[in-house]
């Protein structure tokens, strides 16, 4: 029962082979096997998440079911819901923060019927690329290794969807926070268009979308989270998302990026498996043609020097005894921006835009870009990136991260294991607003893809 997508488990409902109060209960109980090891969970709220499956039995027998009726789903911590604890992953708001608004994508999801009956573990203020948090007695860990990191920030909502904590899981991603955990879990991750989720709070950059093990189910979780929210002033005109899964390659002018122009290099075995991707769209008819680097050091270190900044306000804000509760590596990383000036963060602003514009020169001839999601596979889960190193915080993101600031769509989906069985992340970039392409260039994939491997439940 925890191997069925969310497209499958809607099926089942529909033709009463199986109820949503049976699967909540496979769920809970997977949850319950796992999560002592995995620490992908933060909260359980397992009395709501029957009663909610109760009511969504009714619904299916009266015939009033919803788009998600009684799919289980997680919300990573820093998606408000009225009353919870929002404590965005550390231990200096974790007796202080609840919520009182409802952030637009748990809503879309309870207004679709899907049962949220769990929160996802992050690291502090969401700022890594993996589960390391000063909040949590242990990192998430990774289904497929247990002593490595699922990737981050949306650490716990990947490690839950590897090891079976049902179908469908929220993420969010400022700079790679969906994909890169996708990629080093197997997953399939959307960044969507900025936008196209409505989300608050919101940020340069920042989105809220599906983490799932199907294109299919990526699809049905975004077709509920792209409603409008006038909350959010970047929302994109209201329409009705439709996925259109019977693309083919042939005839599509594909770029493949294996140099990102800055950050580490490329290592051979995720190139062997990136390149081969890009081998079999050409054997499917697709044409694929090398895309150079178009990101430079001065926009990845511009970017890094705002952030900080940004980062180091808030923490600068807090009570002494509340900042002395932040993990070590994030005060080491915005510590140097005590001491910028206001040019030096200007400047540091201005690379957003610099990489906006130079993404979508670069990706403007083809109909999609590939690369991979991260030039490494999972590294250990104790550290904070794979260099582990507050001066170079961002290395490992070169492939991710300008497409936050181009504010184009982006999916991660499984391209194949390394040699000590770890997935490789391919990632699927579209032309800004074509949401709908890279999900069905990413099916396409699943069809052209050897058979991936059984899940590590």
């Amino acid at each position: 029962m925890i191997a069925l997508g969310a497209a499958e488990l809607l099926a089942a409902y529909r033709a009463g082979t199986l109820s949503p109060v049976e699967v909540m209960e496979a769920v809970l109980a997977q949850a319950r096997r796992r999560d002592g090891e995995l620490h992908a969970l933060c909260a359980i709220d397992a009395d709501g998440a029957r009663a909610a499956a109760r009511a969504s039995e009714v619904r299916w027998r009266t015939g009033t079911a919803r788009a998600l009726e009684g799919v289980p789903v997680t919300l990573k911590e820093n998606i408000a819901q009225p009353g919870v604890a929002y404590r965005l992953g550390t231990a200096a708001t974790a007796d202080a923060a609840v919520a009182d608004f409802e952030a637009p994508p748990a809503a879309r999801l309870r207004e679709a019927g899907a049962i949220a009956w769990a929160r996802t573990t992050m690291p502090d203020y969401g700022m890594l690329s993996s589960g390391l948090s000063s909040l949590y007695a242990e990192p998430a860990r990774n289904p497929w290794n247990v002593a490595l990191t699922p990737g981050g920030s949306s650490a716990g909502a990947a490690a839950a969807a590897a090891a079976g904590y049902g179908p469908l899981h929220l993420g969010t991603d400022i700079g790679g926070s969906i994909r890169l955990p996708a990629g080093w879990c197997g997953l399939v991750g959307l960044k969507p268009s900025h936008g196209r989720v409505p989300i608050k709070p919101g940020y340069a950059g920042r989105v809220a979308g599906p983490l799932t093990r199907t294109v299919a189910d990526a699809a049905l979780m975004l077709a509920a989270l792209a409603r409008p929210d006038a909350r959010d002033p970047t929302q994109l005109p209201p329409s009705d998302f439709v996925w259109p899964p019977g693309i083919v390659p042939r005839g599509l002018r594909l770029g493949l990026m294996m140099d990102a122009g800055w950050g580490e290099a490329v290592q051979s075995e995720v190139a062997v498996i990136i390149t081969a991707a890009a081998r079999a769209f050409e054997e499917a008819g697709a044409t694929v043609e090398p895309l150079g680097p178009f990101t430079t050091r001065e926009m990845a270190d511009g970017i890094d020097r705002f952030w900080r900044m940004r980062s180091w306000l808030d923490i600068s804000a807090l009570a002494p005894e509340r900042r002395a509760r932040v993990l070590p590596y994030i005060l080491d990383w915005v510590a140097p921006a005590a001491g910028y000036d206001g040019a030096t963060v200007f400047r540091g602003y201005s690379q957003m835009q610099a990489l906006r514009e130079a993404a979508h020169a670069a990706c403007e001839p083809f109909d999609f870009v590939l690369s991979p999601v991260a030039a490494m596979p999972a590294y250990p889960a104790h550290l904070a990136s794979p260099l582990h190193d507050p001066a170079r915080p961002f290395e490992h993101i070169a492939f991710t991260l300008p497409f936050n600031m181009s504010e184009q769509p982006a999916l991660a989906i499984n391209a194949g294991y390394t040699s000590a069985g770890l997935p490789v992340g391919l990632q699927i970039i579209g032309r800004r607003f074509d949401d709908a392409g890279v999900l069905a260039l990413g099916a396409a994939w699943e069809r052209l893809r050897p058979a991936p491997r059984p899940w590590p439940v």
